[in-house]
């Protein structure tokens, strides 16, 4: 079926002429991959995380934390869908922003990516590290760094399919664990009668608790939990039919995960219901060895490490790598002859991926996890706000969709995302705000370089 307004022959069109670009990458993704590329890069077993900040900040009622975080995301991941349906491009909210909103905060929506994703492969592999010392102390971070950094590079400069193929396998070990976990958790409750001793609407609801306040708070945990969810939007290049593809996986992969975090998070409660005497950091690893004994414990360690450092890496990297590659090949950012080519033999943004390897060695080595955090934090909200406000300009105040339908889809939903960002965006510390718009700044003088006083656009508009 056609968009409204949208020619017979618009869909005929070829691939540069819609889009002022030439298809360079290699068309091999479909549906089920573009799932499990965004479920892994939100982490199934993210639970093992934040549970225990969740749960202590909500009384014990941390799925009900995911369950909001999951309501208060699906507005902005219906921004993507209809986003990736009209500009079918790698860039992600990059490409969406400049195309909807305006070229030139398109380009600071870039900038404020690269800050957000460049450094997420550093932080995982450094979170890794951290965890693979309660396995294997003594190994020095600089080898976990190196190593792990060479592992994803390599993977993901030989090909998309070879992630893919790297995704399929950490999504299965990981569901594995999960349905492992929640069995043992039931013998526990349900036969052996610890914990709740039985099924509770407790950790969902309880009387006198929930107000505005908690509900505010409970959203500001859980939206940082499902970012990534917007990765997939970064394959659209790669990806078979995206116009209808990209878009139905953005949001069924947001739905997934939350599914995915409710059930594992509801489990461990009606295990373990007292939330005051859980550790911040393995709280949610000592109700594993609770329940399943060491053997649990240790497996979940062990895959998280790998997962987290490797798999979680890997797309994040292949992700940020194709920004860097769209930016490029618009000529927005330094060395974009450089960054901008494609692998001859394997289609792939070849330097661009490498670069990330080199950036994701350094981040690790020499910022603390604490800020990194919030550095990626402040710029997937930053991201998550414009690309709200690009969906309201591009289809209610440009092409004037102006139905009932239409206001709904586009200006009722995405003003409720940008709403619910903008709370949580609000609410950064200090520090946060420091160095994200000092980044900001550093973006505003380099694109007005670039544009020569923010006259000129990339070559690829004018010729659409």
């Amino acid at each position: 079926m056609l968009n409204s307004g949208e020619s017979p022959n618009t869909r005929r069109e070829p691939a540069e002429k819609q889009t002022g670009y030439t298809q360079e990458l290699r068309r091999t993704l479909t549906f089920k991959d573009l799932v499990t590329f965004g479920l892994i890069t939100m982490l199934p077993i993210a639970p093992t995380q934040v549970y225990a900040l969740a749960s202590a900040e909500s009384f014990g009622m941390a799925p009900l934390v995911y369950l909001v975080g999951m309501i208060a995301m699906v507005f902005t991941a219906l921004s993507y869908s209809v986003m990736s349906r009209e500009f079918p491009i790698a860039g992600s909210a990059y490409s969406f922003v400049q195309r909807g909103l305006n070229p030139h905060v398109g380009f600071l929506t870039g900038w404020i990516i690269i800050l957000d994703y460049l450094i997420i492969p550093g932080m995982l592999i450094s979170f890794s590290n951290l965890w693979l010392s309660a396995v294997l102390p003594g190994i020095p971070p600089i080898v976990i760094l190196i190593v792990f950094a060479a592992i994803i590079t390599l993977v993901n400069v030989r090909g998309i399919i070879l992630t893919r193929w790297a995704s399929y396998l950490f999504l299965f070990c990981q569901l594995g664990l999960i349905v492992i976990f929640i069995i043992c958790a039931l013998k526990y409750v349900l036969i052996d009668g610890n914990g709740l001793g039985g099924f509770s609407l407790s950790p969902f609801y309880q009387p006198g608790k929930v107000d505005l306040q908690f509900i505010a708070t409970a959203a500001s945990i859980a939206v940082l939990g499902f970012i990534g969810f917007d990765s997939i939007s970064t394959l659209s290049e790669e990806t078979r039919n995206p116009t209808r593809t990209v878009g139905r996986a953005v949001v069924a992969s947001l739905c997934l995960i939350g599914l995915l975090f409710l059930s594992q998070s509801y489990f461990a409660t009606l295990a373990h219901p007292d939330h005051t005497d859980l550790d911040p950091g393995m709280g949610y690893f000592d109700i594993i060895r609770e329940v399943g004994g060491d053997v649990l414990y240790y497996a979940f360690i062990v895959i998280g490490v790998a997962c987290v450092g490797i798999a979680n890496a890997l797309t994040v990297q292949s992700a940020i790598s194709r920004v860097i590659y769209s930016m490029s090949r618009d000529k927005l950012l330094p060395f974009s002859g450089i960054l901008s080519k494609v692998h001859d033999r394997y289609k792939t943004p070849a330097n661009a991926t490498i670069f990330v390897g080199l950036v994701s060695v350094l981040t690790g080595l020499f910022l603390s996890l604490d800020l990194l955090a919030k550095l990626v934090n402040f710029g997937a909200m930053s991201t998550y706000m414009l690309l709200n406000l690009s969906v309201i300009t591009h289809f209610i105040i440009k092409n004037k969709r102006r139905g009932f339908g239409s206001l709904i889809r586009y200006l009722v939903c995405p003003l409720i995302g940008f709403s619910v960002i903008g709370f949580i965006w609000s609410g950064f510390d200090k520090t946060t705000y420091i160095i994200g718009f000092a980044w900001l700044a550093i973006g505003i003088v380099f694109g007005a370089i670039k544009s020569k006083g923010y006259r000129e656009v990339p070559p690829a508009l004018s010729e659409i």
